[in-house]
């Protein structure tokens, strides 16, 4: 959590209580808007600070406010959500909260660097407050159609990792062992995780899209990594799409 967050002493010894968490609201719809700043605004540790229709009045909003989170609307005209996102995440952690909850959608926000992502009508207040809380403190939170969402994107495109040149082999234990058979060798969960992986999301978020501890993640990439004889994410991520070390495309971890 930001230092700005923290408990202060103030000149007489006595603790002085935290400022809230600055919101910016980001939405097309007057009603969600107003609707969503009464609700926030209600709670004495949560201050909305500026609200916005679209992606480009939300960057002004942010650059003005600097706010702690801002909470992202997709469909919008103008600047819609996902166009404005590569803007908004250097200036403040976003957590997307809209009625969008397509696959492509949701992995593209993600992709674009959104913490998180809530799906309207499938949250109470408490749980969006708490969803703002873990965004500050670095935590993704997914509500359960965006992690439906989001693993059903992954599975989507499993299959064809699963089936790269399997031609192109590399040395396991002085034996040559195609890509393809290694990935075989993951179990579906594996699979899906590794496909988070390639598509760069930490551990955090891996934790909050499949509904498992961090260290449930860390044990699974461990195996993952068994499987596939690689040494870290780089090399794992190679071998999911079936390139041999040394060969054209491998992208190492420097």
């Amino acid at each position: 959590m930001p230092a700005d967050h923290q408990r202060t002493t103030g000149p007489a010894g006595e603790p002085e209580p935290s400022r809230p968490l600055r919101i910016v609201v980001v939405d097309d719809n007057p009603v969600v808007r107003a609707g969503l700043a009464v609700l926030l605004s209600g709670r004495d540790d949560i201050e909305v600070v500026a609200e916005a229709s679209d992606g480009r009045e939300a960057y002004d909003q942010a650059v003005r406010h600097r706010p702690d989170v801002i909470l992202l609307d997709v469909r919008m005209p103008g600047v819609d959500g996902l166009a404005a996102l590569p803007r908004l995440v250097p200036l403040a952690p976003v957590l997307m909260l809209t009625y969008s909850r397509e696959n492509e959608i949701v992995y593209e926000a993600l992709r674009r660097g959104a913490g998180g992502y809530l799906v309207h009508g499938e949250f109470t207040a408490d749980q969006l407050v708490r969803a703002v809380g873990d965004i500050t403190a670095g935590r993704a939170h997914f509500s359960h159609s965006a992690a439906g969402a989001l693993l059903a994107n992954v599975r989507r495109f499993a299959p064809r990792s699963l089936h790269t040149q399997s031609n192109v082999g590399h040395s396991s234990g002085g034996r040559q062992v195609s890509p393809a058979v290694l990935c075989a060798e993951l179990s579906r969960r594996e699979g899906e995780i590794m496909e988070l992986i390639a598509s760069g999301m930490t551990n955090q978020q891996i934790a909050a899209a499949c509904f498992i501890s961090q260290k449930t993640v860390k044990n699974h990439i461990n195996r993952i990594f068994a499987k596939l004889d690689a040494r870290n994410r780089g090399e794992a991520i190679d071998r999911w799409h079936g390139v041999a070390p040394g060969g054209p495309g491998e992208a190492g971890e420097s």
